[in-house]
């Protein structure tokens, strides 16, 4: 019996990361084979050309497709989104795959699952039935669960909210955060480390703070930015 050929689209580090262990997990399944598509910033030398990482790991790539990300601008992504779906669909029909694996809510991956459902491969959707507000993730996040067939949760809040959009419960399930895995299998660093490489003094408290622009709105990031470290500087005082 041939193994099922599991196909995995991965556009960015972000999402890499989560896709990891699973990846690792088919790969090491002799009932399947890992098929590898890779596209969106992986592939751009401005975004520090992170193919390599995936290489370094030691996975086998079947496909790079290419989508040009030359700026953030609504017409830009826009084209990219097409060149994702016309090269995914490609890299599809090629590897004949038994299903495909998207997580997330990134426009290339709106594009994969765009591909997979034109080509008519069945796609199971990772993280979906969650909500961002502010941001235009929710409408594309939303739009790849009603592509996919299975669907791949990460709390029992997000299934309802699956189910609500329409999916049968016999399709969705509650799996958890893939990339919690890294927490007990990827040897984590230490704070020793995370101090020198940022120049913090031991001992002192410090906080991690992390921005994610609102994309339904035209405000520039710098103002936010500016709004954010406002009120951190009220806490403060």
């Amino acid at each position: 019996m041939q193994p099922r050929k599991i196909c995995v689209v991965t556009g960015t580090r972000a999402e890499y990361g989560l896709l990891y262990w699973l990846m690792r997990e088919i790969e090491n399944d002799p009932t399947m084979a890992l098929q590898l598509i890779v596209t969106g910033t992986h592939l751009e030398s401005d975004f520090g050309n992170t193919v390599d990482a995936i290489e370094t790991d030691g996975f086998n790539i079947n496909a790079y497709v290419p989508i040009e990300l030359c700026d953030d601008a609504p017409t830009a992504i826009a084209r990219s989104t097409g060149l994702a779906v016309s090269g995914i669909a490609e890299a599809i029909m090629d590897l004949t795959p038994d299903i495909v694996i998207l997580l997330g809510d990134r426009f290339e991956i709106m594009g994969a699952a765009m591909a997979a459902t034109i080509c008519n491969k069945p796609i199971a959707h990772i993280h979906g039935g969650e909500v961002t507000e502010g941001a235009i993730d929710d409408a594309m996040r939303h739009a790849i669960t009603k592509m996919s067939s299975i669907h791949f949760v990460a709390a029992d809040a997000y299934r309802d909210r699956v189910i609500q959009m329409g999916e049968h419960p016999d399709t969705v399930f509650t799996v958890g955060a893939p990339g919690l895995d890294h927490l007990i299998r990827t040897e984590l660093i230490s704070k020793a480390d995370i101090e020198k490489a940022l120049d913090i003094e031991a001992g002192k408290p410090y906080l991690l703070i992390t921005m994610h622009p609102t994309t339904r709105n035209n405000m520039p990031d710098e103002t936010e930015i500016d709004a954010l470290l406002g009120a951190l500087g009220e806490a403060q005082g």
